[in-house]
Formats: C-alpha cells, sequence, structure tokens
C-alpha cells in the first residue's frame, strides 16, 4: 500500500483528497502543525503527522520513517479576505515553506512525486483574459506573492533536480466544507438561516464582483490527475466562465424559494480594495493533457452549497427542509 502525505486536511481540499485518496487503497498521513488537530472528519485510518512547516531536517526525518510515493501540498494561510492579514507568516507559510518541502525530497527521496496547490491571484492584474499557464503573473497582495514564489520555485526544482513536482494554478472552487470566512459559504449558511428564521438579513460588499469558481472534489481530481501523468507540469484549473456575487445570491435564495433582494444589503465597508481584476482561466491544457474537465456546474455548485446548510441545521431538530 503506496503512502501519501497531503498537508492542509482541515480544508475543504485536503479533506476531499484524503477520502479520495483512502478510497483508492492509498495510506494516507495527514501532516499538521504542532498542537492541531483535523476540523474536518477524516477516513478513521488516516494517520497524523507533525511538523511546524519550518524544521527542514525534521520533515526529512518524517519523509524516511513514512517513505511516501507522493507530497500533496495544500495548506496555505489565508480567510476569505485576509490577502493581508499577517504578510510575513502568509510568505513563510506559502512560499518558503514550499522550498523546504521540495529540499526535503530532494535531500531524503527524490522519487517522491510532489503536487502544489497554486492560487489564481498569482495572476493579480491580469494581461489577458482568460489566462494560461503562459499568461504573465502580477501578484497583488502578499498572498499571490507567496503563492508565486512557491510556484517558481517549483519549476526551478523541475529543472535543477529533476524531481516529478507540478503546480495546479486553482481558480475559485468551492464546496459545503469552504470555511466559513469565504463569501460563498457566508452566502449558503445565510440562506438556511434566514429559511429557518433565525437570521434576518445578509450583508455583503460588492456585489458585481466576478469569480470563476468551480466544485471543490472537481480540483482535487485534476491534482490526482497530475499526478499520475507521465511529466510534471503545471495547469490551469477552471471552469473557464464567471459569474457574480450577485448570480449566486440569486440562485441561492431562488433554490430556498426566496427572493435575495428582500434580505441582502451591501457595505461598502466589505468591499476587498485589493481584489483582482477579471481571473478567469483557460483550462485547455488540463483537458488535452489529463482528460480533465469540471462535472459540477455554477448552478449545481451553489444548490449544493444551500442543501449543506440547510441539512446541517434541520437535521438535529429533526425538521424537514
Amino acid at each position: 500500500m503506496a503512502t501519501v502525505f497531503v498537508t492542509g486536511v482541515s480544508g475543504q481540499d485536503g479533506s476531499y483528497l484524503a477520502e479520495q485518496l483512502h478510497t483508492d487503497g492509498y495510506h494516507v498521513v495527514a501532516l499538521l502543525m504542532h498542537g492541531r488537530i483535523p476540523t474536518l472528519a477524516l477516513p478513521p485510518d488516516v494517520e497524523v503527522a507533525h511538523w511546524d512547516f519550518v524544521d527542514g531536517d525534521a520533515l526529512c526525518a518524517l519523509l524516511r520513517a513514512h517513505r511516501p510515493a507522493q507530497f500533496h501540498n495544500l495548506a496555505a494561510y489565508s480567510t476569505g479576505a485576509g490577502m493581508y492579514d499577517d504578510p510575513a507568516a502568509i510568505g513563510e507559510f506559502n512560499g518558503i515553506a514550499v522550498a523546504r518541502m521540495l529540499q526535503a525530497i530532494v535531500d531524503t527521496d527524490p522519487t517522491i512525486r510532489f503536487c502544489q496547490a497554486s492560487s489564481s491571484e498569482m495572476y493579480g492584474d491580469p494581461t489577458q483574459v482568460p489566462q494560461t499557464e503562459d499568461t504573465a503573473f502580477r501578484p497583488l497582495s502578499p498572498y499571490g506573492a507567496a503563492k508565486l514564489f512557491a510556484h517558481t520555485v517549483i519549476g526551478a526544482y523541475r529543472v535543477r533536480h529533476n524531481v516529478f513536482a507540478c503546480s495546479l494554478i486553482l481558480y475559485n472552487h468551492e464546496s459545503p466544507r469552504r470555511g466559513s470566512a469565504f463569501v460563498t459559504r457566508k452566502i449558503a449558511a445565510a440562506v438556511a438561516r434566514i429559511k429557518l428564521g433565525t437570521q434576518y438579513e445578509l450583508v455583503l460588499g460588492s456585489l458585481e464582483s466576478r469569480r470563476d469558481w468551480g466544485y471543490a472534489p472537481d480540483y482535487v481530481r485534476a491534482m490526482r490527475l497530475a499526478m499520475g501523468h507521465r511529466i510534471p507540469d503545471d495547469y490551469v484549473v477552471a471552469t473557464g466562465e464567471t459569474h457574480s456575487v450577485r448570480e449566486f445570491c440569486e440562485i441561492a435564495f431562488a433554490h430556498a424559494g426566496l427572493e435575495y433582494r428582500d434580505f441582502v444589503k451591501v457595505s461598502q465597508a466589505l468591499v476587498r480594495q485589493d481584489a483582482p481584476r477579471l481571473l478567469m482561466g483557460d483550462a485547455t491544457k488540463a483537458h488535452t493533457a489529463l482528460g480533465w474537465t469540471p462535472e459540477v456546474d455554477f448552478h449545481t455548485l451553489v444548490r449544493i452549497m444551500v442543501d449543506a446548510e440547510l441539512a446541517a441545521l434541520t437535521k438535529p431538530l429533526g425538521l424537514i427542509s
């Protein structure tokens, strides 16, 4: 049974990846910060190991002890609006730590395959729409800059050390497991509470902001396809279409039999000042090389998230949503 290291299992991507790997017969080792425990349910036989993301020698020891065939780095430091929360920590955790991971692989077992969850935030103020793997990177936040450092280091290690390291440039992707600070989860949760009469309005920033939104399990599947490919490479993972926050609200409220205009309020204080320009990805390369296409469309994604919030609120009470 092959072993796979996964960071970020407390997030939506890491938890879905751990489940998919477990289902396919892999032994999953969830790599967590010291003192942390997974906040999302994981398969019962997922092993937990701890690393501080700073000590390279300690990571080498873990790699020697567990001998993984693959290493997926899905951990990232940020909140939905927190691209500037702590620039130094963001740079350390999202950027420099990736260099430590790659060096540990080189020092212990260069045959370990590595996958990095990169971000469309690296494009920031893009020079073209849609963006491809060849579009110039122009990050507007410390988060995007740190992700770009990691992305660049991966390319350098492929050339210098011939390691199998791939970088998937993930556009916005959501699910019922998305953190509560993100706008999509805020909307879905508010719809459920308003439907049940425990909340009466939802305050958001700009309703006209647009994102290329996909479904997290689809994007995790792309990571696995990239790791199984014969050569390591970088791939844009996106739907190739954008939708506004207003559209998300309209579909979400309508799914619960509500009119969003009756409940949604706008506050300029919540408008993200460093919001990236139009980010829309062209996933042609992932489709051609990996055979990847998204299976869940935008409307279905919104309905999945609302249904999950309704189920979470009504099941403990024995109610029918």
